[in-house]
């Protein structure tokens, strides 16, 4: 029940995902930073199979940082998604990634973009956009509340919105989430939104009465 969600303000990005290790039924950990900060100005939000997402997102990572020390310069966000896609497409044909990818980064001569990219090498630039079960509810609220020109306390405001969704009316919705959020100043965590004790019973209580109606 994997939930990664993206959208792209007046001047930053904003890539949000859920903080569960799940298998089958069980929950194994709920602190998993499934959004990886690729360099100083790039993130990568990823779901899919746990071993093929930890696996793909490190060699994504790790090969900007090689092109970085051989060209002393780093790969801009459009090429950083294009070899991404390149790598997804390379493995279709020989033992494919299970991955979804949100991508988003911050260029000095472009400004911040997000780039979609499925497990079948499809890349699309995005406004917006979201993979997982949560992306049922989050698209929606997305298409109604959205719009360009967005300040980061606006951005975050949706993205708190997806989420609060996503707890109420998904069956098996994960409760905690990590925010970040990449501009001029660089990649970094932004919030986080965790559900502990009582709250995350009121959530539940909640739930099932919706469920119930």
């Amino acid at each position: 029940m994997e939930c990664v969600l993206g959208l792209v303000g007046r001047d930053f990005a904003v890539v949000a995902a859920d903080t569960s290790a799940v298998q089958s039924i069980l929950v194994h950990k709920t602190d998993e930073d499934k959004v990886m900060v690729l360099d100083s100005h790039k993130l990568m939000g990823a779901s899919g199979e746990p071993g093929d997402r930890v696996q793909f997102t490190e060699y994504i990572q790790k090969n900007l940082h090689l092109y970085q020390f051989r060209n002393t310069t780093p790969l801009s966000t459009a090429a950083t998604a294009n070899f991404t896609r390149g790598e997804l497409a390379t493995a279709l044909r020989k033992n494919p990634y299970m991955v979804n990818v949100i991508l988003g980064g911050y260029d000095k001569d472009v400004g911040a973009s997000l780039y979609y990219i499925d497990y079948i090498a499809t890349l699309h630039k995005i406004d917006k956009g979201a993979f997982g079960y949560g992306s049922y509810f989050c698209l929606s609220l997305m298409d109604k509340l959205y719009h360009p020109d967005m300040t980061v306390e606006e951005a975050i405001d949706l993205v708190d919105k997806c989420i609060k969704e996503i707890r109420l009316r998904l069956v098996v919705a994960p409760q905690n989430f990590v925010i970040k959020i990449v501009d001029k100043d660089g990649a970094r965590e932004y919030a986080r939104r965790e559900l502990v004790g009582d709250n995350a019973s009121a959530s539940a209580g909640a739930a099932a009465t919706a469920v119930a109606a």
